[in-house]
Parts: C-alpha cells; structure tokens; sequence
C-alpha cells in the first residue's frame, strides 16, 4: 500500500472562521514539510483558478452557495518548485493541471518543461513532478480564456464539445513534451459523429445546426491554430516527468498512451467495476516506455477523518471521528447545493475512512487492493493546522502500521 497526501488549499469558512490568503499557504507549506518528515509518497496539489466568490454575481453562477474561492493555488509550476526546496523526500502532483486555460496546451507544456529544466538542475535530483492534467471542472473559467462555442455546430453540441477540445490539447500537451516539433496541420482533426452523444436527439440537433441531417459525421475547425514551433527548453529532465490523465474516458486515456505514459486518476466513488475495468485495459494500453502497468499508477482520492487521542476510550475516539466527517461533508454539500442532503452526506462518508486507528487501518485492508496507492485528503474543510496535523501524524504513525499487520495475517496461510 502506497500513501500520498492531497491539498485542497480551499479557502471556505468553517465554524465561522475564514483564513485570509496568506494564513492559507503557512498552513499548507507547514502541512507538507510535516508529509515530507512523516514520508508519504507524493503531495497532490489542488489547481484552481479565477475567484469562485465573484462568479458567483453573474448570470449563471456554477456554485452560488459556494462561500469564499474553491481554491487559491493558480500555478502548480510554481507551487511545486518551493515544495521540492522545503523538502528532502516528498514528490510533487497537480491535481489537476487545466490544460485549455490561461494559453492553453502550448503554453502549458512550456510551463511544465521549464520547471523540469530548472528542477533537474541538480544532478542528484530524482523526486518526480507528477503532472496531473485535464480540461477543469468549472467551465467559466476556460470561457475567461476564450473556449466559448464558435458556432452553431459547437453551441449544439454541448458538454461534448469540451471531451473534443481536451482530445485536442492532449495531443499537443504530450506531443510537445516528448520533444516535437509541430504545428496545428500535424494535430488530428476534431470531429463528431453518433458515438459522441447519448441520444439521437442531441445527435439530430449537432447535424441539423451543421445543415446535413444525413451527415456521418461533423468535422471541427482546430481550437488552437499554429504554425510550426517548438518549447524550450529544449533539454529538460524527461526521466523527472510523471503524465496523469485526469478524464474518466477510456479513449481519452489511451489515446494519451500512444504518445507517452500517462497514468490515470480515479475517485474513491469510482464504481469498482470501473476501477478493475481501467487496471484490466491499462495493461494492453499503458505505454512500453512506462513499463508494466502497476495498480499504483491510479491514486485513489479519499477522505479521512482519523481519531486517535489515548486519553479517549475506543467509543469517543469513534465518535470524535463520525462527528467531524459529518460536519465536513454537511458543509460540503450544502456550500455545493445551497441545502443539507443528509442522503449524500452518508454515501460521501461510506467513501471515507472514519473512525479510530483501528477501525481505519480495517477499512482500508476491507475496501483496496494491497497494491493500491491512496491519496489522502486531510484538510477537507478544516483549516485547523494543528488537527490537521495531527491527523496526519495519526495515520503514518498509528494507522498505516496496523495496515500492514492485517495484510500480512490476510495474505498467511
């Protein structure tokens, strides 16, 4: 079992506190030091970007009970060379990296190259930047960049006009990290057919606002149109570069394959048919260059809320635990839908650890595979450094120990 840590850096209330910005990072950057001392894996680092609070004053606001910003980390680049020079140990992640935003694919492959460059200029560096990617999750801030509907075709088309603009900077994010040089006429055109949609309606409608109701298929103009070019630098660190795709699609995660390895990222309320189906495929799939597909290429995103005081008896340690979990999701949910569903609440935290050291240490032997590799999410909606820390120190020191222990007594004959 492998242990990583993720940060949210989400700036919300809590008990009616908010933590102004710079408050915000000490936490952080004292968090990881503490992962790096304590020796998990990689840090994950949540990316966000454009106030939350603010997009919440215009005509379609996308979390309008959300208070304060989802997140205050804007450039894992950066974020990731201070923690690789406050630390000895510890990897670095984004999770995730948006690749249609703020220059799009091109100017984020350069961003990523020239961190490598300046974080391989040691010699003896070889702690990976696990470069998480995807297309974001809240769509205003890719329009604040100009990925808006062209035309008709687009405007019909809908959410699946975003799976084609993230294929299409995919294959230029890769293709330039490898070391290409390229422009837009070596990219794939973009095109739909029935395949993209779920109905024939929606399918019906792409095809009528392209004006050809027979039409197999619907081509698309290049979101990004260039002429020949490649990044610099030039001769980076590749063998400190870590792909991980974050889309759920199949095909977008093995396409990525066919130009360089990329990993895959998976929630804790990933269906576990989904989670063996991914491992199964990513065997056939995964890139020669990566090696054999490990089951730790897919970090598992989890909640934990661990209790351990020993001046607490079994019972209050568990309770401590439950109440905090509670809590956290109640705030989530509702800062998410404006209303307590105390029906999500519970199937949130049947997807979280929760409970003493022992109880946790049980459910994870009970819900993963021994081979899994977890990434544990502590901060969630606690700006409390010192509990947060604690729990950390909790898990490495109380809980991953007794893991081992039940591995060892499941797998002896």
């Amino acid at each position: 079992m492998q242990y990583d840590i993720f940060f949210s850096i989400s700036q919300t209330p809590v008990d009616g506190q908010m933590p102004d910005e710079a408050g915000m990072f000490e936490s952080f950057f004292d968090q990881v030091e503490l992962a790096d001392e304590l020796g998990f894996g990689v840090a994950w680092v949540a990316e966000s970007h454009l106030s939350s609070e603010v997009q919440k004053t215009n005509k379609a606001p996308v979390i309008p009970h959300w208070k304060g910003e989802v997140g205050l980390n804007v450039d894992l680049t950066q974020v990731a060379n201070h923690i690789f020079a406050r630390t000895k140990r510890i990897e670095v992640g984004s999770a995730v990296m948006n690749i249609l935003c703020n220059g799009g694919p091109v100017a984020a492959a350069e961003r990523v190259a020239y961190a490598l460059f300046l974080h391989g200029l040691n010699p003896a560096e070889t702690r990976k930047f696990h470069v998480g990617f995807a297309a974001g999750r809240f769509d205003f801030m890719n329009r604040a960049s100009g990925i808006v509907p062209r035309d008709a075709v687009e405007e019909a088309a809908g959410p699946a006009m975003k799976g084609k603009t993230f294929g299409e900077a995919t294959e230029i994010f890769l293709k330039l990290l490898r070391g290409d040089t390229l422009s837009s006429e070596d990219i794939a055109t973009p095109s739909f057919s029935r395949a993209d949609f779920r109905s024939d309606e929606h399918w019906e409608q792409v095809c009528e606002a392209y004006g050809d109701a027979s039409a197999t298929t619907v081509p698309l103009k290049h979101r990004w149109p260039f002429e020949s070019l490649k990044i610099v630098p030039q001769t980076w660190r590749r063998d400190l570069l870590q792909l991980v795709i974050g889309s759920h699609d199949p095909k977008q995660q093995d396409f990525a394959n066919t130009i360089l390895p990329t990993q895959v990222f998976n929630l804790s309320i990933t269906r576990p048919e989904v989670i063996e189906s991914t491992h199964t495929r990513m065997k056939d799939t995964y890139h020669r260059d990566g090696g054999s597909w490990s089951r730790g290429y897919m970090p598992r995103t989890v909640f934990v809320f661990v209790h351990e005081d020993p001046a607490k008896s079994t019972s209050e340690n568990q309770a401590a635990a439950q109440s905090s979990a509670e809590a956290a999701l109640g705030a989530y949910w509702t800062a998410l839908e404006g209303t307590l569903d105390p029906s999500k609440v519970a199937k949130a935290a049947d997807n979280a650890l929760i409970g003493n050291a022992d109880q946790v240490a049980a459910q994870i032997v009970e819900r993963f595979h021994p081979d899994d590799r977890l990434m544990l999410w502590f901060d969630f909606f606690n700006h409390d450094n010192e509990a947060v820390k604690t729990s950390m120190r909790v898990f490495i020191e109380e809980v991953a120990p007794r893991v081992k222990v039940l591995l060892q007594e499941k797998q002896s004959p």
